[in-house]
């Protein structure tokens, strides 16, 4: 009966991993091991504030939710890991890439982004964007210059037009 139990509860955990792998836009595995337990606290507020998720569950269960998605990331899987996800692409990878910048200890292992595993390469050049804000703040910036000139083109044209008149 206790091995039914254990085994039930194993399968919510897959569950729960496998649902999670498959509904947000990063998914991102790291090696948390060297962090203290403020720095870790630290590391959990940085992730929140960012928008993201944090969870440390067993490699192997891990790899059974992610193999069931049909993710090899059995690379990543290899001594205590550690999760971060979020419906944003960057939010966890900036996160964590800046937070790795002040505490050496955490690495990013690799991960899965807009539902493909993704390379330590890519995920490094994914830390580099602008957040969803700032993308967003860019692009506000750009149309706002793209009607002003065009306000002012068009007013130009207007006094053209009234001198030909």
């Amino acid at each position: 009966m206790a091995n039914a139990k254990i085994l039930e509860a194993k399968q919510t955990v897959v569950e729960e991993i496998t649902d999670i792998a498959k509904n947000s836009a990063s998914f991102i595995l790291f090696d948390y091991r060297g962090l203290t337990a403020e720095e870790t606290a630290e590391l959990r507020r940085t992730l929140r504030d960012s928008g993201s998720n944090y969870k440390v569950w067993k490699n192997t269960l891990a790899k059974r939710a992610l193999d069931s998605l049909n993710y090899n990331l059995d690379d990543c899987l290899n001594g205590p890991s550690a999760m971060a996800y979020s419906d944003d692409s960057v939010a966890p990878i900036k996160a964590l890439s800046d937070f790795s910048k002040d505490h050496p200890a955490l690495e990013i292992k690799g991960g899965i982004v807009d539902g493909e595993v993704t390379s330590l390469d890519k995920i490094k050049e994914l830390s580099t964007l602008p957040s969803r804000e700032g993308l967003l703040t860019m692009l506000a910036s750009g149309l706002i210059g793209t009607v002003k000139d065009l306000s002012i083109a068009l007013n130009m044209l207007s006094e053209e037009k009234e001198k030909s008149e």
